[in-house]
Order: structure tokens, then C-alpha cells, then sequence
């Protein structure tokens, strides 16, 4: 038999925004390759509790942590519950993103028609949320000169979206951020990189996603002429967490069925 390049054994991991979604699935990928523990985090604790049962019913411990990640005090706080049940997090997928739990924030309009509270939604959520976990998470991982940070953004981030300007810049801004952290933290075997999703079957993109017109109009600009499905990003979501890419590192790997090529 072959070995596990994947295999996640002595690992924590901590997903943000993993009630549901491609969180949901990272989480259960970490446990179907024998993660030692999963922090399931999500704005919504019933949605939490419900993953962490997933998890746990596949053989590998979970907690269910309720954190709004735009609120360092709460991250923390989330941080030092997972350390106390695991004794580390050696994994942290920044997936929550977005405006944050409530999907009526969600402004698409021209930018000249947008007003300053529109923006702090998906700059909050999408870049800041990232600033507190890898804040929380990071001298930790120092300290153990060990660690994995995956970021997910979009590719609105790499190619920009009309009518989603903010969103666009808060996902460019975090994948600037990892870039950074890369080259900090890479003296300590801390590696940091970003998945970037194309059009992605999830509830968050549910309105979208289901009418058969609108996804014909979507994939007029994909090669593979299918949507995204969660576990299409969780793969390279594992991968990236995994020693199998110990030499990766300050990288943006869109997983987006063609819609936009990178070198």
C-alpha cells in the first residue's frame, strides 16, 4: 500500500466560516485524512455543531467554536479554547468570507452608488477576519516552527469584478497580506498561501447558483463547463495544508475551471 502524502496525523486544523459550504468540506477532508483534531468555527453555533458531529463521526475529535471573525477579542478567545483542547492549532484555513453572516449586506451596485457603510462589511470580513486569525494564530506556530495558513479569496481578487469592487479589493488585499506573512514566517517552516475560487456551488451562492439560465450565462466563460463544487476547493485546501507542499509557499493557486489562467 502507498503512503498517505496527505495524511494530517499530530495535525490541528482551524477553519473559519466551516458551517457549511466549502469550510464544511475542508473540515471533513481534514478528518478523512486522520487530522489529530478540528476546530470547526462558524458565526452560526448551531451550524458549527452540526460539522463538528460530521467530523466526529469519522473517528477524529472536533469542537465547534462560535467566533465572529472581525472581532480580535473573540478570535482569541477561539484561539485559546482550541489550544486548551488540542494544545495547538497547526492548520489555519481563513474561509470565512464574504459580508459576514448576513447575506442582505451583500451590496452589488456601481461603486459611484455605493456609501462607505456599504464597504465595511466585506473589508471587515474578508480582509480584517484574516488580520485576527493569523494574528491569533501566528506566534504559535513561531514558537513550534511549524505551521499552514490557507487564505481563501476569489478571483475577483486576481482579476477584479464590476459592481464588486470592495470584495475585489479586500481579497487582493489579503492575498497581498500572505505574500507577506510568506516571507516572514518562512524561516520558521510556516508556509502561507491562498486558494482563489471561481463560481462555487455553495448556500452562500445559492440565489445564483440555481437557476439554470443564470448558471449557462456563468459558464460562458469557464473551459470546464461546470460550477465549482465545495470539494473542488477543499482538495487543494488539503493539499496546501499538507507536508506534501512544504516547498509552497507566498502562492495565489486559482481553482476556478478555466475562468482565468495564472503563470
Amino acid at each position: 500500500m502507498g503512503t498517505n502524502i496527505l495524511d494530517l496525523s499530530g495535525r490541528v486544523g482551524l477553519i473559519t466560516g466551516a458551517g457549511q459550504g466549502v469550510g464544511r468540506a475542508v473540515a471533513l477532508r481534514f478528518a478523512e485524512n486522520n487530522a489529530a483534531g478540528v476546530v470547526v468555527n462558524d458565526f452560526n453555533l448551531a451550524r458549527a455543531e452540526l460539522v463538528a458531529a460530521e467530523v466526529e463521526k469519522l473517528g477524529v475529535k472536533a469542537l465547534a467554536a462560535q467566533c465572529d471573525v472581525t472581532d480580535f477579542a473573540s478570535v482569541t478567545a477561539m484561539f485559546e479554547k482550541a489550544r486548551a483542547k488540542f494544545g495547538s492549532v497547526d492548520i489555519l484555513v481563513n474561509n470565512a468570507g464574504n459580508a459576514g453572516p448576513d447575506p442582505s449586506k451583500v451590496v452589488r451596485k456601481p461603486f459611484w452608488e455605493q456609501q462607505p457603510s456599504d464597504w465595511t462589511p466585506f473589508l471587515a470580513t474578508n480582509l480584517f477576519g484574516v488580520l485576527n486569525c493569523v494574528r491569533a494564530a501566528g506566534p504559535s506556530m513561531i514558537a513550534k516552527k511549524y505551521g499552514k495558513i490557507v487564505t481563501v479569496i476569489s478571483d475577483a481578487g486576481r482579476v477584479g469584478e464590476p459592481n464588486l469592487e470592495i470584495y475585489s479589493g479586500a481579497k487582493a488585499g489579503a492575498a497581498g497580506f500572505m505574500r507577506a506573512i510568506a516571507k516572514q514566517l518562512g524561516r520558521q517552516s510556516i508556509t502561507a498561501n491562498c486558494v482563489a475560487l471561481g463560481a462555487t456551488r455553495t448556500p452562500a451562492t445559492a440565489r445564483g447558483t440555481e437557476d439554470p439560465e443564470a448558471v449557462k450565462k456563468i459558464l460562458k466563460v469557464y473551459q470546464v463547463k461546470r460550477l465549482g463544487e465545495p470539494e473542488d476547493a477543499a482538495n487543494m485546501i488539503l493539499f496546501l495544508s499538507s507536508d506534501a507542499s512544504s516547498w509552497i509557499t507566498g502562492q495565489t493557486i486559482p481553482v476556478n475551471g478555466g475562468y482565468s489562467f495564472a503563470m
